[in-house]
């Protein structure tokens, strides 16, 4: 169980780390980090279409992100409430 927890948490960090990389490859009014690549304002980094498969990667690596941060916090605060009751079960049976 912890495994998949462990493993729900690097597939977490990895879509942030993606989702902030492809918001930063989008077109901004002063270029973003598209303009590092060499692109200009009329050029396209991936192509002609580029900005609507960006915008819709886009949406989709944060409904992932959202749903992920949802699901883990859950799952987080199921951790600690069962933490906390095995701890206070330890007790009464260290007090009897």
């Amino acid at each position: 169980m912890s495994f998949l927890y462990y493993f729900l948490l690097f597939i977490f960090l990895v879509t942030a780390l993606i989702l902030s990389f492809v918001i930063l490859l989008q077109d901004s009014k002063s270029m973003g980090l598209g303009a590092s690549f060499g692109g200009d304002a009329g050029d396209a980094l991936f192509g002609t279409s580029t900005a609507a498969v960006l915008k819709k990667f886009t949406a989709y690596l944060a409904l992932v992100f959202m749903g992920g941060c949802l699901i883990l916090s859950l799952w987080t605060s199921s951790i600690g409430r069962t933490q906390i009751s095995e701890s206070k079960n330890v007790e009464e049976v260290e007090s009897k």
